[in-house]
Order: C-alpha cells, then sequence, then structure tokens
C-alpha cells in the first residue's frame, strides 16, 4: 500500500524506462554506424580493429559478474552467522 505522501521520481514511471532503454540502444547503433569513419590511435595494433573496445567492454562486464558470483560461493555465511554465539 502506498504512502500519500510518497514522492514519485520520473523512472518510475514505466514508459520513461523505456525511453532510456530504446535511447541507449540507438546510441550504441549511431556509435556503432559512426565507428568505421574515425581514424583510432591506440597503443597497440588490435586496438584499431573494428569494434574492438565494445567488444573488450562486454567480455569484461561478462568476466565481472562471473568473478562475483565465484566470489559469492568462496565468501557466502550462514543467514545465522552473526547471531550465533
Amino acid at each position: 500500500m502506498k504512502r500519500r505522501d510518497e514522492r514519485r521520481y520520473w523512472l518510475d514511471h514505466k514508459e520513461n524506462v523505456d525511453k532510456v532503454y530504446w535511447g541507449v540502444w540507438v546510441l550504441c547503433a549511431l556509435l556503432f554506424l559512426v565507428e568505421p569513419f574515425l581514424h583510432k590511435h591506440g597503443d597497440f595494433a588490435f586496438e584499431e580493429w573494428f569494434g574492438f573496445h565494445g567488444f573488450y567492454g562486454f567480455f569484461a562486464c561478462v568476466g565481472l559478474v562471473l568473478a562475483a558470483k565465484l566470489l559469492r560461493v568462496l565468501l557466502k555465511r550462514p543467514e545465522d552467522y552473526y547471531e550465533r554465539h
């Protein structure tokens, strides 16, 4: 049940979340289309490959998620860990 005085923010509305979602997709598509026309000044040859930074970012993000899952298994404690004597 919602209180009367609870504030509503612009991302509380589904249509605004959809606008942000599609805006990110449009921005990514535009950057993808512009990339062949930009000259990149990489320190290494592979940095100049088409889509390198996008793929690198994607795989780095996937690696972070997998590392977090592994850390959760290693660091997980029982629910009553701090209440036991």
